[in-house]
């Protein structure tokens, strides 16, 4: 990022190492002094009004989780950016039941914003109070208890806004449409990746992820009609990046 220009990135996606939970290659070097490093690097390279999603989790060592991606999301606001919003991906699974607290099976997705962000709802929730008709059910109460007035636009609506909770399948094979996105250790759901740029970015806008891993934050961005850079430091992972966005469009790849 150091050899970015400033401001030009619309909207970073990108999934950071996690507490040294994998070794990437043995390639990895990752403490609070790098990540530190990193928020500053792209809180420089994003532009007015963009954002960047973090999606992180923690390690549990000797009985306590260590509260690392707490620390990230308050560094990033100490260094300028707003924590616009705390979302949770529910990935649906688990690898390791736990015996002594409930199995974790979601990671945070903070959502950091410069400035006021670009927005472009999901309205994909299906509305259960929706009959296809004007009769309108179920009942609503202010926080004194008195009943609301229902916002009759809405309710009629099929389908409503999506909740800051998104389910999405980690699997593999249910997450990508190529079959490359397997070989790498930490595979980032294609889906993931799609709604977050649909949600803050527009048509032309540029993405980023600097630790690029199997390319699907690229791939996605491709796809979605917007520019794309990426960052790789293992060899072997960005050669299997390249692969896969050259199936989107070819002549943009460079190495």
């Amino acid at each position: 990022m150091a050899k970015m220009q400033e401001g030009i990135v619309d909207l970073t996606v990108t999934s950071p190492p996690y507490d040294n939970l994998r070794t990437y290659e043995g390639s990895l070097q990752w403490n609070e002094g790098i990540w530190k490093q990193v928020l500053e690097g792209l809180y420089r390279v994003t532009k007015e009004g963009g954002v960047v999603v973090w999606v992180v989790g923690d390690s549990t060592i000797q009985g306590s989780e260590t509260g690392t991606s707490f620390k990230q999301a308050l560094y990033a606001k100490e260094i300028g950016f707003n924590l616009h919003d705390t979302m949770i991906w529910n990935k649906g699974k688990l690898s390791f039941p736990e015996t002594t607290r409930y199995s974790n099976v979601f990671e945070y997705m903070f959502i950091l914003s410069k400035g006021k962000p670009t927005f472009n709802c999901l309205k994909d929730r299906k509305n259960k109070w929706y009959n296809g008709r004007k009769h309108i059910k179920g009942n609503y109460r202010n926080p004194d208890g008195t009943q609301a007035r229902h916002n009759k636009q809405n309710m009629l609506k099929e389908y409503g806004s999506r909740f800051n909770i998104w389910d999405v399948s980690s699997g593999c094979n249910k997450s990508h449409t190529d079959d490359m996105g397997y070989l790498h250790p930490a595979t980032f759901p294609e889906q993931l990746a799609s709604d977050h740029i649909k949600s803050w970015s527009n048509e032309g806008d540029t993405v980023f992820d600097p630790f690029l891993g199997s390319g699907t934050t690229g791939k996605m961005a491709k796809q979605l009609g917007r520019n794309f850079i990426g960052v790789e430091k293992v060899d072997k992972y960005f050669d299997i990046a390249n692969e896969r966005l050259k199936t989107i469009q070819p002549e943009l790849i460079h190495t």
